[in-house]
């Protein structure tokens, strides 16, 4: 994608016409600047007249348009939430059997007082921190060491945070040859039992097994513009369809959107993002993802453990009840 003359080059395709008005404005303020021409109410009258095409864009997108926003590379990342939102981080390394995998960090976090366990999906911000986190791709001992932390929170006695934003886990022969699959499978089946809360929040991509991982609890939340689904439209239209051009078709199929998945009962809360998404204004995303932890985190609280244990347990059995109310992916395929 050409780079626009505001010089942000990572817009979204249909993003252009706020593009467009974003370029005007940066003329005029460079105008003005280098000028004595007074155009402040042009200026003005422009951004308003943004202010209103980012809310009309972002009123009616598709689903294929929301999965580009969740992998928007302004849009908010683990590292972003750690340094905003967080009053104190201390992480925590290794699985004590292969290695520290980077694409999952843990540690002990405080916010407005309240200590718990964080563990979360780790992209990076730029292309070095991407390579070095496997784009939050996670290797077996990643979850190996998600839930030996997940653990000590149960012993202390705290809560847990887990921070979802992943593609998947990584598919590679070393993952495989290291338990992949096994790991995955021990950590969904271990979250059922740790005796204290847990708050799970999509807030980027929540790809596959590699979201599952570590997305078992007893509130389960997702950033409005996040995706959480079994498999990424990519990879769902080349299964289906042997077709790359129908991801679109496949992301509508697979009922990935917050608002899909609240309907469905499968996600407990889409958090409300800025106008425009969260990349617009990262502070108020972690505004917003502050206040629902802090909520969820202080109700939670207030339910005896054996109950807690057990909500848990049913709120993941009965999530079968969606088959039959929409069309599923099987149906897509006959069109």
């Amino acid at each position: 994608m050409s780079k626009s003359k505001s010089g942000d080059s990572s817009g979204l395709p249909f993003e252009a016409p706020i593009r467009e008005i974003e370029d005007r404005i940066a003329e005029l303020v460079e105008l003005s600047a280098s000028t004595r021409l007074d155009i402040s109410s042009e200026i003005e009258a422009l951004r308003a007249r943004l202010e209103g095409q980012v809310e009309s864009t972002y009123s009616d997108l598709s689903a294929w348009d929301r999965v580009t926003v969740a992998r928007h590379p302004r849009r908010p990342v683990t590292s972003d939430y750690i340094t905003n939102m967080l009053d104190d981080f201390f992480e925590l390394h290794g699985d004590k059997n292969f290695g520290d995998d980077r694409a999952l960090v843990t540690g002990l976090a405080t916010i407005d007082g309240r200590k718990f366990m964080l563990v979360a999906h780790r992209k990076g911000r730029n292309t070095a921190e991407r390579l070095e986190c496997n784009f939050g791709c996670a290797h077996p001992e990643g979850y190996r060491k998600a839930l030996r932390k997940m653990k000590l929170a149960e012993k202390m006695g705290i809560p847990i945070v887990t921070l979802i934003n992943t593609p998947g886990a990584y598919p590679g022969i070393a993952a495989e040859e290291r338990g992949q699959a096994m790991a995955i499978a021990e950590n969904i089946l271990g979250m059922f039992d740790i005796a204290v809360p847990i708050v799970c929040v999509v807030i980027g991509e929540g790809g596959s097994g590699g979201a599952l991982g570590i997305g078992v609890g007893d509130r389960v939340l997702m950033l409005e513009y996040a995706y959480y689904s079994v498999i990424s439209p990519e990879g769902c239209a080349a299964i289906l369809w042997k077709d790359g051009e129908r991801s679109p078709d496949a992301a509508e199929a697979l009922k990935l959107t917050a608002e899909s998945l609240l309907e469905l009962g499968i996600v407990d809360e889409a958090i409300e993002e800025p106008t425009g998404g969260a990349h617009r204004n990262p502070l108020q995303a972690t505004a917003a993802l502050k206040q629902a932890l802090i909520r969820h985190l202080d109700e939670l609280g207030q339910i005896p453990l054996p109950d807690l244990l057990e909500q848990r347990y049913q709120k993941f059995r009965k999530i079968s009840h969606i088959e039959g109310r929409f069309p599923t992916v099987a149906d897509a395929v006959k069109s």
